[in-house]
């Protein structure tokens, strides 16, 4: 079953809960970025956004890592991340992500939360008081709302082939995410 979901988009928009709530419905293994992060830094104390960003850059080695040895081995697996296309960082996560997909022979499904901005800013703002967030992912600085938005927008050209499903999260009770989780099944589900 070669089959790869992609969970992408705007920060603050809901990616990993759905990608947790995905897992559990379809029993595929999963990695979230922001908790390998968490993961590959338990043991050190990250001293400011530089150094938060550094690790960002290894988080993604390591989770490429991770996933060719399961694309290898024929596995299903979900990514999520803020993954960025080309253009906005040293390295093209989207295209890393599609040479993976490409020399495997895998089909890819991406859902791509975006939403309203301004709703996202807020949400960020809250969930970066929270702990779950972990030392390591937090800004250290409240970014101004349009260096977000300028985040956000920086991914909406993510593309790696395959089926896109966009998912406007502005209004969590407006999304059906009962119909993204059965479109995730079939998509698993068909040889």
């Amino acid at each position: 079953m070669k089959k790869i979901i992609i969970i992408q988009g705007y920060l603050a928009s809901g990616k990993s809960t759905f990608a947790l709530k995905l897992s559990k419905s379809i029993n595929v293994p999963y990695l979230i970025k922001d908790t390998f992060k968490i993961a590959l830094c338990e043991n050190i104390t990250v001293a400011d956004r530089k150094e938060s960003s550094r690790f960002s850059t290894v988080t993604f080695d390591a989770m490429m890592y991770v996933t060719e040895r399961m694309l290898e081995a024929g596995y299903p697996i979900i990514l999520e991340g803020n993954f960025m296309p080309g253009g906005i960082k040293k390295v093209d996560e989207s295209m890393c992500i599609k040479r993976l997909i490409d020399k495997y022979g895998y089909s890819s499904l991406t859902f791509q939360f975006t939403g309203d901005p301004q709703v996202l800013y807020k949400r960020f703002i809250d969930r970066e008081k929270t702990p779950e967030r972990g030392q390591v992912n937090t800004m250290g600085y409240v970014p101004s709302y349009d260096e977000f938005n300028k985040w956000c927008h920086n991914l909406d050209n993510f593309n790696v082939g395959g089926e896109l499903v966009k998912v406007d999260t502005t209004d969590f009770s407006a999304v059906d995410f009962n119909n993204h989780l059965e479109l995730a099944r079939r998509f698993i589900s068909v040889q």
